[in-house]
């Protein structure tokens, strides 16, 4: 049975590796003043993470609460100032950032005025001038205010990446997610009308009840105002989820696996015929698009500060963060201890991962043969010293039977074929260690 057949395609959604999952409290916590000592700083990447949003999406496993009572967002900002302060101290003189991220959760859930002290914390504790650099911020149709718009235009920003995830009522609702689509295109107008340059807009396949027809009427919509770049996302339930706690099955794994699949391949196929490029399994271009910065925008590479209690900073040899929870509970308990935490705290690591030689190498071939354009072998054996099919034989003889690069493995460039992109949900799994793999196993998910 080939490799094709035997595995599911989605598995896990890599963006980043060692998964979150795999990290654990260290003791003791190294200071971050010793982390950064060595590190090069010139070409940093800075990302703020907001965890609240208006509501919480039946499929939403990500860091974050549902509102902010009081002044919880006052509070909030006030801790990431001190930790600003106390990192960029850390970190120390000659930082340089080539990019900039507000995630969240939902950034634009802060409204106008703190959204601009978000830029300022940016600018004036951290250093970086953010109508310089790529500056991207995620945010949903409900919080697409035309002030809030004029802020995050004002201030330079160059992305400006919406979950609509769908144009279809009704599918919108199938996935815990209350939104109108007159309210979506009101948000696309507002976004449209403060003329920052790259719009991204999320979709997902995969929802229950969604059809090809429905899924073309998604495509058509968000192609009617002819964005940048468009991703498109298959649909994970997953455990402590809105959708997790569900227990009716519409259809079995295997059903659900290939109607996801048949899905993608038509949106794929779609948006190539509409003038759109593909560079990756998610995401799509607009051919001519000015698009300024890295194709699939950068903010998962080494040298990465994170900020805000869900982010996740990485060195050279350690990835850490906060404590990490999906359940609604534990995250406002440890949004609370962000907030409660003096300034001295900020300066070490509590959470995390080193990383050894090994790890490094799958962390290089997974972030660069997950792109359409895959890896320039030649870059990985001036890092490394040695040959991606030395180092990983096993995996990548895999791959191969499978059908799933494009060329042999003794190409100048270790791509993916089309069919390979399909499966990038089980090729970033398979390229785990197993170090990675019994952590994750041995996760509790709270």
């Amino acid at each position: 049975m080939s490799l094709a057949v035997a595995v599911r395609p989605y598995q896990n959604y890599v963006y980043a590796y060692p998964h979150k999952t795999a990290y654990r409290p260290l003791d003791p916590r190294p200071s971050l003043q010793k982390l950064w000592a060595a590190e090069p700083k010139d070409a940093l990447s800075l990302y703020l993470h907001i965890p609240f949003c208006e509501v919480r999406c039946g499929f939403c496993n990500l860091f974050t609460r549902i509102g902010a009572p009081g002044e919880m967002t006052t509070a909030y900002l006030d801790a990431l100032e001190r930790q600003a302060r106390v990192v960029s101290d850390a970190v120390g003189d000659g930082t340089h950032y080539d990019a900039v991220a507000f995630g969240g959760g939902t950034p634009t859930f802060l409204d106008a005025s703190e959204l601009d002290r978000l830029c300022d914390i940016a600018e004036l504790r951290m250093g970086v001038d953010l109508s310089s650099v790529p500056f991207s911020v995620e945010a949903s149709p409900s919080t697409v205010t035309a002030d809030r718009m004029s802020v995050l235009a004002s201030r330079g920003t160059t992305r400006l990446s919406l979950g609509v995830q769908s144009f279809i009522d009704s599918e919108a609702r199938a996935a815990a997610r209350p939104q109108k689509r007159a309210d979506v295109d009101a948000a696309l107008g507002r976004i449209r009308d403060a003329r920052i340059p790259v719009l991204n807009i999320d979709l997902i396949y995969g929802i229950d009840g969604q059809t090809e027809q429905t899924w073309r009427q998604s495509l058509d919509a968000a192609l009617a105002w002819e964005p940048e770049e468009l991703y498109l996302y298959p649909l994970y339930v997953r455990a402590l989820t809105g959708l997790g706690k569900k227990t009716a099955v519409a259809e079995s794994d295997a059903e659900w696996d290939e109607r996801r699949l048949r899905l993608y391949r038509f949106g794929r196929d779609y948006l190539e015929q509409a003038g759109y490029q593909q560079v990756s399994m998610r995401m799509f271009q607009r051919t001519g698009a000015v698009i300024d910065g890295a194709a699939d925008y950068a903010c998962q590479t080494d040298g990465m500060i994170g900020l805000g209690c869900g982010a996740r900073s990485y060195t050279a040899d350690l990835h850490y963060s906060f404590d990490y929870a999906v359940d609604m509970r534990e995250i406002r308990g440890i949004i609370d201890t962000f907030i409660a935490r003096p300034a001295g705290e900020f300066a070490y690591a509590e959470v995390g991962r080193f990383m050894t030689p090994d790890e490094t190498r799958r962390r290089h071939l997974v972030q660069s043969v997950l792109q359409a354009e895959g890896m320039d072998v030649a870059d990985y054996r001036a890092r490394f010293g040695t040959q991606p099919a030395d180092d990983f034989p096993d995996e990548l003889n895999g791959f191969e039977a499978a059908g799933w690069l494009a060329g042999d493995l003794h190409s100048d460039r270790l791509m993916l074929s089309p069919e390979g992109l399909a499966h990038s949900d089980a090729i970033g799994p398979a390229l785990f260690s197993a170090s990675v793999r019994r952590d994750m196993s041995e996760y509790e998910a709270k």
